[in-house]
């Protein structure tokens, strides 16, 4: 046996070339389409304009009791015939909602994609929604949320998103909301959602081999029965950053460390500066190798790690840092995050990071276009942003040829060390007074 003493170089990228897309209008609703040659597995999903967004006030997460209720059946199967109809096309059922969309969609072999996305519509247009059925579902979903929020986190993201975006707007509560609004909704408000959001035709995603796929047939089948009707067009929020920080601070009696929430507002998914703003997220607390990660972690051993980056939605954006620290550590930790962010804003990024930052990025993006799945993901963000067909190859050399001054001036444009929210999930009694005393802001209990 011979021992290599020296680790082998990487090979030369080959390269990243994005499937070809096809876009048509057909039977009322829009088409977009991924060619995949060869490929034998197929994804169809409909792309609906039924997102956590259009939840009315005190109902927060009914999109996603929605999206669990459609696989309790049809108006035509049980949820056993259902589910059995599913698994002898050796397919199955995805659905979900987020802020801007509500999807439901499927995987199948290419020559039996047709006959899945049937039963797709079925559960999409014509789900039984039982009363019993819906009930079940949502006390399934209350019973987890009480479980998650009973953990440390869930407090501290709501605190933060409520401080960012106003508690009495829909994007400044949770996502999928919490046990209270999920316990409220009723089987009429299932009903209600489900007749205005999605029996509309909406946008059919479809990947694969096109060759052996029609999509005008999958067309007619995805939209049967719909009534037109558009997207919803409203714009960015015009949410500006606060003029200055203050700590919010969650008491967690007898906890044995904080958790950390940071964040302020940012700009939509679809913004000009959306490359820049994403490698310097990287390069401060995006990846492994982060600034924040460095020196929260490996330097002063505060905690197992701490992650920072952008997340950005249709209409708004935010910086979310998070960390859970030792508590002795809770106001050293934020003295030296903010600090660290503070030098990035004034100081931007070096070529060496920027290197590290933008070989990982354009890198993952190769990666992460492997499967069907993963494109189909991508042509929903390309609808959902409004994004051109060239999008993704455009991407990756954008990534790559990004500059020093260019990441340097995101960093000093969309960072905001002095309009931080700082949310602090931990034992009040033991870290107040160490938070008052880093004068970072006003320390305020939540």
């Amino acid at each position: 046996m011979t021992l290599v003493s020296e680790r082998p170089g990487t090979g030369a990228p080959r390269p990243y070339v994005f499937p070809r897309i096809v876009r048509r209008e057909v039977a009322g609703g829009r088409v977009i389409a991924a060619h995949l040659p060869g490929q034998a597995l197929s994804v169809a999903t409909l792309l609906l304009d039924g997102g956590a967004g259009h939840e009315p006030a005190g109902r927060e997460g009914l999109a996603s009791v929605v999206a669990k209720a459609l696989e309790e059946g049809t108006a035509t199967r049980d949820a056993t015939a259902y589910a059995l109809a599913l698994e002898g096309l050796g397919a199955e059922l995805s659905t979900s909602a987020d802020w801007d969309t509500f999807l439901v969609g499927t995987s199948a072999p290419a020559h039996l994609l047709p006959r899945a996305l049937e039963l797709v519509a079925e559960a999409a247009r014509t789900p039984a929604l039982r009363p019993e059925d819906v009930e079940r579902v949502r006390d399934d979903e209350v019973t987890g949320l009480k479980m998650d929020w009973a953990s440390p986190g869930p407090r501290a993201d709501a605190a933060l998103r409520a401080d960012l975006f106003g508690a009495g707007h829909r994007y400044g509560r949770p996502l999928h909301g919490d046990p209270e609004s999920v316990a409220a909704v009723t089987v009429d408000d299932v009903l209600a959602f489900h007749r205005t959001w999605l029996t509309r035709p909406g946008v059919l995603i479809v990947v694969g081999d096109l060759d052996v796929l029609d999509l005008d047939a999958l067309a007619a089948t995805a939209f049967a029965g719909t009534t037109p009707a558009p997207f919803s067009s409203d714009g960015p929020l015009d949410v500006p950053v606060a003029d200055s920080r203050r700590i919010l601070l969650v008491d967690r009696p007898g906890s044995v460390q904080s958790t950390l929430r940071l964040g302020h507002r940012a700009p939509h998914r679809a913004h000009p500066d959306y490359v820049p703003m994403t490698l310097t997220g990287t390069v401060l607390g995006g990846a492994f190798t982060s600034r924040l990660n460095h020196l929260i972690r490996e330097v002063r051993g505060y905690t197992y790690g701490i992650r920072g980056d952008f997340g950005l939605a249709r209409r708004f954006g935010r910086l979310l840092i998070s960390a859970g620290v030792q508590t002795k550590f809770t106001a050293p930790a934020l003295v030296d995050t903010i600090g660290e962010m503070s030098r990035t804003r004034s100081g931007g990024v070096t070529e060496d990071e920027l290197a590290v930052a933008r070989s990982w990025r354009a890198g993952q993006l190769s990666v992460e276009m492997q499967t069907p799945g993963a494109i189909a993901g991508a042509l929903t963000t390309l609808v959902v942003h409004g994004l051109p067909d060239d999008y993704y190859p455009r991407l990756r050399e954008s990534l790559l040829s990004a500059t020093v001054d260019e990441v340097s001036a995101a960093a000093a444009t969309h960072l905001h060390p002095e309009g931080l929210t700082m949310v602090v999930e931990g034992d009040a009694a033991l870290i107040r007074d160490d938070l008052v005393a880093t004068g970072l802001g006003e320390v305020v209990d939540a």
